[in-house]
């Protein structure tokens, strides 16, 4: 009876009493067959856009018996390497020489097989009707971290989304591991920003809040400040009562024109008439008047004509003080002193307002009247006088 040969690896089964003077041979054949299919390495060249049919023979030393399978070459197009159809055996494939390896698919002749994911080692069985990958998400167990190089995972390695929260500690978050303009201000609670986590000088006017005070300058502003410090409202203000500066004056027998300073729309006018003289033997000639006007809301520039009254000479009475609107009268001769008709305040007769005499009895103060009763001779009232106050 002839001998016939083993499904899966093609060994030489010889039947006792044939093969006489052979066995020692056949044997050895077997035996180097079944050493290929356990040890043996082949490369094989691959066709681009081909088909490589790999082949078991009987008795014969083939490269589908070989436990690893090194394919090389380039493809650019979809390629294929088919196993014999029917055998049933374990495979080591290395496709780290192959360039454009996801064109490669790896099959029996008749069944199906995997297309190659990347240029690496892998392995791979035939149940007789297909070629089975054997790829990590198949295997049972796990991965200790003490078996994981610390340089093994690349964020190449790491699916989208693959590293969430939980995975993350807090103490490794460190300010190296965030990229520039990583956090954005949806990622930070409103809570979390504290008056310690701003440096001095950290707030500039960008980061502030706008309100809804318009840009731009007041005068005397009005503002409104709310509780936070902010200006939330401003407008131009009105100035209060401004002092009075003097810039002018005048004394008896003086005249002209008065020109306020630019901007001044208010006036004080502090007036008053020359003194009446007297005749010899006779009672004093009368005080000018004297008396304080005011004027608001004037139009600038504001200007106005003056004269200052001269004190009346003896037997005269003293002229008047005028100045806009306003008049200080001159002290009558031998009688009563002038009026300020008008004014805001009348001095005319204010105890603080004496004139002051020598030891002759002569009066010397602005806008006395001449002489006293008894005087051997008459004498000359003072003159008048005229100081702007203007605001």
């Amino acid at each position: 009876m002839a001998s016939s040969y083993s499904t899966d690896l093609k060994l030489e089964l010889m039947v006792t009493g044939e093969n006489a003077g052979t066995w020692g041979d056949n044997t050895n054949n077997n035996l180097n067959l079944i050493q290929q299919a356990i040890a043996g390495f082949e490369s094989v060249a691959l066709s681009d856009g081909g088909t490589v049919a790999l082949a078991m023979t009987d008795k014969t030393i083939s490269n589908a018996r070989n436990m690893v399978l090194k394919f090389t070459g380039t493809l650019t197009t979809a390629s294929t390497v088919t196993i014999p159809d029917g055998i049933e055996k374990f495979y080591i494939i290395d496709l780290s020489a192959v360039t454009g390896v996801t064109n490669l698919t790896i099959k029996t002749v008749s069944g199906t097989g995997f297309t190659a994911g990347e240029a690496a080692i892998v392995a791979a069985y035939s149940d007789g009707t297909n070629l089975n990958e054997i790829a990590l998400n198949t295997l049972g167990g796990t991965i200790a971290t003490a078996q994981i190089d610390d340089d093994a995972i690349s964020t190449a390695k790491l699916s989208d989304n693959a590293v969430t929260t939980a995975k993350i500690s807090n103490a490794n978050v460190t300010t190296a591991k965030i990229a520039d303009n990583a956090i954005t201000s949806d990622k930070i609670s409103a809570l979390q920003v504290t008056q310690a986590k701003i440096a001095n000088d950290a707030v500039g006017p960008d980061q502030l809040s706008n309100t809804a005070v318009t840009p731009g300058s007041y005068d005397l502003a009005s503002i409104t400040v709310d509780a936070q410090g902010r200006i939330t409202a401003a407008s131009d203000g009105a100035a209060g009562g401004g002092g009075f500066v003097s810039y002018f004056s005048a004394s008896g027998g003086q005249s002209g024109t008065f020109t306020a300073q630019p901007g001044s729309t208010s006036i004080l006018a502090y007036m008053q008439g020359g003194g009446g003289g007297t005749n010899p033997a006779r009672t004093g000639g009368g005080r000018g008047g004297w008396g304080i006007w005011s004027a608001t809301g004037l139009t600038a520039p504001f200007s106005t004509s003056y004269s200052c009254g001269s004190g009346g000479s003896t037997g005269q009475s003293g002229q008047a003080t005028n100045f806009f609107t306003f008049t200080a009268n001159g002290g009558s001769i031998n009688g009563p002193a002038g009026t300020a008709p008008g004014s805001n305040i009348d001095l005319t007769n204010s105890h603080f307002k004496q004139p002051s005499r020598d030891g002759n009895g002569a009066y010397w103060a602005t806008g006395h009247g001449g002489g006293l009763v008894g005087m051997t001779s008459g004498t000359n009232g003072g003159p008048g006088s005229l100081w702007v106050w203007e605001a």
